[in-house]
């Protein structure tokens, strides 16, 4: 039974999570009407191909980011090897750029009029003919180079944690180095890599700009199409349920795979266990900087050149528009984003019990949520809102009936707070269980009570989990296309919906600008993340 301290943040709690169910239960009250001329359209000459897309383009990803993410994290935390040391930090430098971004460099740089195919026929003679970019094998190498570090950096600390003790065993038992890995340290490490594989999974079936680059048809652009083009917002949000029960189901197998897990008891070790020299160390050194130059230097040396060429002269108000708009509306959904995981994190933190903990579980599911998705289900709810409440309440009143939800910056802040509660709620928990409960007790027998409590002794020791949270929605918020792309109000155009525009008529080098700065920012939290990684042991 709930002390009465604790039932006065059950509302906090459920209101919290409610905001979640609010999608998921209209994308389960779109199939009440079904538009049968559109559906019998898209299955006659979409649906078969997006079905096929996505599964080739999923298992494509998964196999990519599986090879390049364990085989860096073997060779960067058990081998030595020339500029280990750096390439160890350097390989988590991807994460900041985003996926389109990539898309449209990749691109420009190897289409048949890009520099790469025009300087080989220079060259070799012009009977030279490279593999079509914009294939299906283009956007599997786009988003593997994109998505690798989500394995690359939980099977880098699985490695890492795992200790010289088995694997010394291993060796003393006559086992190679290849054998040790295969028969020790990966099935060890397969519930991080697991992790991992469905955070680049989830993020492979969101993906709408780099796919939309490629124009390789997929579920997410098969939405965008169906809302703009057949102006079905039910229908687009039946894709989007679609959608979601594939997130869903990649959630579910990724948890039953966690859950026969053990962690290891192994003390971590402090050294590399294998010292590789000659062509070893050769290929080591340059397989890691291979994957680190395609995935970062390239593109970024690129987007400079670029930025040099064309995308310096488009320096004028307008841009000056779009990154006052861009920054707005990160610094809006980061504020309001770590207020609400605060009181969640709180509400987890005065009331433990289930309900509390079920209601904290389910307001986190969101991050699992497509932008997409979450586009098409707020709107959907906001458009019965409007019909029914707004609308004729407006009239009432003598106004002029028009319709205020749909269309709205709160339906857009909305999407990012759900989409974004999980990535504000873990540093904030991190940081509130850090704070002692003995800290609040002796300050409450010191007559501080109440907003003073917070205000003297939890908000000082809040502040840098906070600005971590806030930095992280901050740089998504500044990243995310697809809910920006569907629901940003007349005229609040962003920099990703700059570089939409700008790739989706083949300008790339009007879109180095936008693009260039959202890198730049998105190396903010990589930083911070590179720092914090470098404290774990082994380093």
């Amino acid at each position: 039974m709930a002390h009465p301290a604790q039932r006065r943040w059950y509302p906090i709690a459920f209101a919290i999570a409610a905001l979640v169910l609010l999608p998921l239960s209209v994308l389960l009250l779109s199939w009440q009407q079904i538009d049968q001329e559109i559906w019998a359209h898209l299955w006659a000459t979409q649906m078969p191909r997006l079905l096929g897309n996505t599964l080739v383009l999923v298992l494509g990803v998964s196999v990519g980011v599986v090879g390049l993410g364990v085989s860096l994290a073997w060779l960067t935390s058990l081998c030595e090897f020339p500029g280990r040391r750096w390439l160890d930090w350097a390989l988590m430098l991807p994460f900041a750029i985003p996926a389109y971004v990539l898309a449209f460099v990749f691109i420009g740089l190897f289409d048949f009029s890009g520099p790469v195919q025009s300087l080989a026929r220079e060259w070799f003679g012009s009977g030279i003919r490279f593999p079509r970019v914009r294939s299906t094998g283009g956007v599997i190498v786009v988003l593997v180079l994109v998505f690798y570090p989500y394995v690359y950096l939980l099977a880098r600390g699985a490695f890492l944690a795992q200790g010289k003790g088995l694997m010394e065993a291993a060796r003393v038992l006559g086992q190679s180095p290849w054998q040790a890995f295969w028969r020790v340290a990966l099935p060890m490490a397969r519930p991080a890599i697991g992790a991992g594989l469905a955070l680049a999974i989830m993020e492979t079936l969101a993906d709408f700009g780099a796919v939309a680059v490629f124009n390789f048809d997929t579920f997410t652009t098969a939405i965008y199409k169906t809302w703009y083009g057949f102006y079905s917002l039910s229908s687009a949000t039946q894709l989007a349920s679609l959608l979601l029960l594939a997130v869903l189901l990649v959630l579910y197998g990724e948890r039953r795979a966690r859950g026969a897990s053990r962690p290891s008891n192994e003390r971590p070790r402090g050294k590399a266990l294998y010292h590789l020299h000659g062509w070893k160390a050769a290929l080591a050194s340059g397989w890691c900087g291979l994957v680190f130059a395609c995935a970062f230097v390239v593109p970024l040396l690129q987007l400079l050149a670029w930025f040099w060429q064309r995308g310096r002269f488009d320096l004028d108000e307008r841009y000056i528009g779009l990154i006052l708009h861009t920054l707005s509306l990160g610094g809006l959904a980061a504020l309001i984003t770590v207020v609400v995981a605060l009181l969640l994190a709180f509400a987890r933190r005065q009331a433990p019990t289930r309900p509390i903990r079920g209601a904290v579980s389910l307001a986190n599911l969101g991050y699992a949520l497509p932008g997409s998705v979450l586009a098409v289900a707020i709107m959907l709810a906001f458009s019965y809102l409007d019909k029914q409440l707004v609308i004729p309440l407006s009239i009432w009143l003598g106004g002029a009936g028009q319709p205020l939800l749909l269309g709205s910056l709160a339906a857009l802040l909305l999407a990012y707070l759900i989409r974004f509660m999980a990535v504000a709620y873990g540093p904030l928990e991190n940081s509130l269980a850090r704070i002692r409960p003995s800290l609040p007790e002796a300050s409450r027998i010191l007559g501080v009570g109440g907003p003073r409590l917070f205000l003297r002794v939890y908000l000082p020791l809040l502040v840098p989990g906070a600005l971590s949270a806030a930095l992280l929605v901050f740089v998504d918020v500044l990243k995310e296309m697809p809910a920006t792309l569907l629901m940003r109000p007349f005229g609040w155009d962003t920099l990703s919906v700059r570089i939409f525009e700008m790739t989706s008529e083949g300008e790339w080098a009007r879109a180095a600008l936008p693009a260039l700065t959202l890198v730049l920012v998105g190396l903010l939290p990589v930083i911070g993340l590179i720092r914090r990684s470098a404290r774990q042991p082994g380093h």
